[in-house]
């Protein structure tokens, strides 16, 4: 049983795919000029563990993609991101993107962020990033020094990560 979700794309078609659950999902860019715009917001809590697998297939020219994928892990869950962008061969043109970024929230949270490129021709854009983090203290103490509680301070950080565009 295969449990890998596949968005399709056309020729010139653009879709926005949200990947809202933990699993394996690949996109195929099959299409001249497909772009795909693919975002993943979790949280994983108690003992949790959401692992999430996401290929960028670009199998014609002049396709795009841009992939951010964010999670949060406190107590002991644990978020793992594993991207991979694939530009097959003779698609020049291509330029794709991939960001994994996780914030851990306790020192016993877990975090896995795994990017990888498999890049097959030549006239491509292609990178990848990725970063697991706490919370800064400085970040912290700014806002409890202004009477900020910390849980609050914690969650409003956590709110401004998970929402912002990087």
């Amino acid at each position: 049983m295969n449990d890998t979700k596949i968005y399709t794309l056309a020729r010139d078609e653009q879709r926005t795919i949200t990947i809202d659950a933990p699993g394996i999902y690949e996109i195929q860019l099959n299409g001249e000029g497909a772009e795909a715009t693919i975002t993943g917001i979790f949280e994983a809590n108690g003992k949790e563990q959401k692992n999430i697998t996401v290929i960028i297939n670009h199998q014609a020219a002049h396709t795009r993609s841009n992939t951010l994928l964010k999670g949060v892990a406190r107590d002991t869950a644990q978020v793992s991101f594993t991207g991979r962008i694939i530009v097959a061969e003779n698609c020049p043109d291509t330029n794709a993107f991939l960001t994994e970024r996780i914030l851990l929230l306790s020192d016993t949270a877990k975090a896995e962020a795994i990017p990888e490129l498999e890049i097959l021709t030549d006239d491509v854009k292609c990178s990848h990033a990725a970063s697991i983090s706490h919370i800064p203290e400085e970040q912290l103490f700014y806002l409890k020094s202004r009477g900020v509680p910390h849980k609050e301070a914690e969650a409003l950080i956590m709110e401004g990560f998970l929402q912002s565009s990087e």
